[in-house]
């Protein structure tokens, strides 16, 4: 199953700018400062951005992300950009161009959607980070965090929690859902969220990267059960929990997007998009 995340995705495709991931450093913590060169959180770094700016938190696939960044700018990536010029984004956009960057190399990647309780209080954000294959065991990286602001090795993190763990948790009655979600105080969290990540975490496995205001399906506790049963087992080694995990995604339209998937962004933007 490794060998299948080292081809690009349709979402993770440079397509036209493949090029610009020839000559990216080969090292992770290089690959990491090049890809947050490139993309800049759409709030979380002290910017705020409106209109086309802030659309940019939409572009959804790579080689649209690589398209806006030369919209601004002729030297390679790795090239020192403003904060401000930098391509807006959120995790998932900082782990998709890692990702891309890997594969671009043949080297086994994935993104992984789950919950960070590092970022400073005690609420778990909705967060993505990269996981790549070493040769023995599968790291993740947190490829949107400043290294040297960090108090932990964001180049191996093991603290990162899956939406599949967090679910399985919670329906075991041994977290408390409302510290899950986007924030603290907004209704993005709790019992609901922690379901619609499952499904999330289940089309990245998938290698469908979707946006995480993405909304598609109708995911409910059981099937939700199922899923992080198995992603809980594909993690732990189990090849046939992988294989089932597939074959119910391919299948089951409460599971894969299908070509349509409803948008509900940050940006403003509301409307059912075709993939």
């Amino acid at each position: 199953m490794v060998d299948r995340y080292r081809s690009q995705s349709a979402y993770s495709d440079p397509g036209p700018h493949a090029a610009l991931l020839n000559h990216l450093p080969t090292d992770i913590p290089g690959l990491v400062g090049v890809v947050r060169n490139v993309i800049v959180h759409y709030y979380a770094q002290g910017l705020s951005f409106v209109d086309e700016r802030l659309a940019e938190v939409d572009s959804r696939w790579v080689s649209r992300i690589l398209a806006a960044d030369r919209s601004r700018h002729t030297r390679p990536l790795g090239a020192p950009r403003e904060p401000k010029t930098r391509v807006v984004g959120c995790a998932r956009d900082f782990t998709l161009l890692m990702v891309a960057a890997l594969r671009h190399r043949s080297v086994a990647a994935r993104s992984r959607i789950g919950f960070a309780g590092y970022f400073g209080d005690a609420f778990h954000y909705d967060h993505v980070v990269t996981e790549y294959w070493n040769g023995e065991r599968w790291v993740r990286v947190d490829a949107q965090l400043d290294p040297a602001q960090a108090d932990f090795d964001t180049f191996d993190v093991r603290h990162f929690i899956t939406a599949a763990e967090a679910w399985t948790a919670h329906r075991r009655n041994e977290i408390d859902p409302d510290n899950y979600g986007a924030d603290p105080v907004g209704p993005y969290r709790g019992h609901r969220f922690l379901l619609d990540q499952v499904r999330h975490e289940l089309a990245h496995r998938q290698r469908d990267e979707l946006l995480l205001w993405d909304e598609w399906g109708a995911l409910d506790e059981d099937l939700a059960d199922w899923v992080a049963e198995r992603l809980l087992a594909a993690d732990a080694g189990s090849a046939e929990a992988e294989q089932e995990l597939t074959d119910r995604y391919t299948t089951d339209p409460a599971l894969h997007p299908g070509g349509r998937v409803h948008c509900v962004s940050p940006s403003g933007l509301d409307a059912w998009i075709d993939l």
